[in-house]
Parts: C-alpha cells; structure tokens; sequence
C-alpha cells in the first residue's frame, strides 16, 4: 500500500435510477401523489372484493405503514369519488373494453377508475401523466401485461374525456 491512498478505499456508486429490478418505481422516488393513488388503489381493491364500505376502508387504509407520505386529499378524492361514480365510472370505460367488466381484474378494473376519474375531476394533472401513473399502478399491483390492457383504454378515455388537451398535445409533438 502506498502511503498516499487511504487504507480503505470505497466501492464504485451504483447508478441511482430511482427504478426497481421490475422496472417500477422505488418508493423513494415517489410523489405524495403517486403514493395515494397506489393506497387509493388498495382501498378499490377492497371496496371491489370485499364489497366493502369506503369510509370502513378509509379507515383501514389511513393506518398502513406509509400513508403519511402520501397527499391525503387526493387519496381522499380518489377513494370516495370513485366509490361514490362507481357506476357511471363503468359506463365510460365499459364501451372501450372486449370483455365484460366484471371479467376484468379488480386491480385493473380499480385503476381504470383512477385514471377515468382523474380526467374528469383532476385537470390539474396532466392527461399524459394520469395515464403514465395508472400504467404503473397496472404494472406494479397488475397481471403480467394488464398495463397495456388499461393503457389501451385509457388512451381511449383521454381522446374522449380530455379531447381538447390531447389533442394540443399530440399537435406539438415533433413529427419522426
């Protein structure tokens, strides 16, 4: 050893891509919003199973370890919102789907209902993120491929929903 390196000398950094294996997102690198769409999402994966009351599963849900990172009213509106536009909810996304909706996963079901509720109540979030946040709920808590499941119906929701938006959005992209 030579005397001017330390005696120790510490490993390389590893890359900080703020990215699982899996390709999901770490919870370090997750927004109070992001983190109370996936509680959102567990508390419409109850209501939709269990057939639970949501102010019962709010209750549930506001003890899990974590919650207080998460943005609270958007949690708030996400759960009671949809439970409360449940049906009209299904009426939207209904004519987009190849199956009936009660054929569909609850996890993709309950993210559908995220993502259709957010283009309607929730203009200050993007179009293009509802639907990049609701296809990461679909491939972190979804089956293998119900991502693009619920990105093809979203999609669909968008153009109809928030067809002014997407429409300028799609107009300034850069053409290949």
């Amino acid at each position: 050893m030579s005397d001017n390196q330390p005696a120790s000398k510490r490993p390389p950094r590893q890359s900080r891509t703020g990215l699982t294996s899996t390709g999901a997102r770490k919870a370090a690198s997750k927004s109070g919003r992001s983190r109370a769409r996936e509680f959102a999402l567990q508390a419409l994966y109850q209501h939709l199973v269990g057939k639970n009351e949501a102010s019962a599963i709010d209750v549930f849900t506001r003890d899990l370890a974590g919650f207080n990172k998460a943005d609270a009213a958007h949690y708030d509106a996400l759960l009671h919102g949809c439970v409360a536009a449940a049906e009209e909810l299904d009426r939207l996304i209904t004519p987009l789907l190849d199956r009936k909706i009660a054929e569909i996963s609850p996890i993709e079901h309950a993210v559908m209902w995220i993502g259709t509720y957010e283009f309607q109540h929730c203009m200050d979030v993007p179009w293009r993120v509802v639907l990049n946040e609701c296809i990461e709920l679909a491939k972190e808590f979804g089956g293998t491929d119900g991502h693009k499941y619920v990105n093809g119906v979203l999609n669909g929701l968008a153009q109809q929903l928030r067809a002014a938006e997407v429409a300028a959005d799609r107009a300034n992209q850069p053409r290949a």
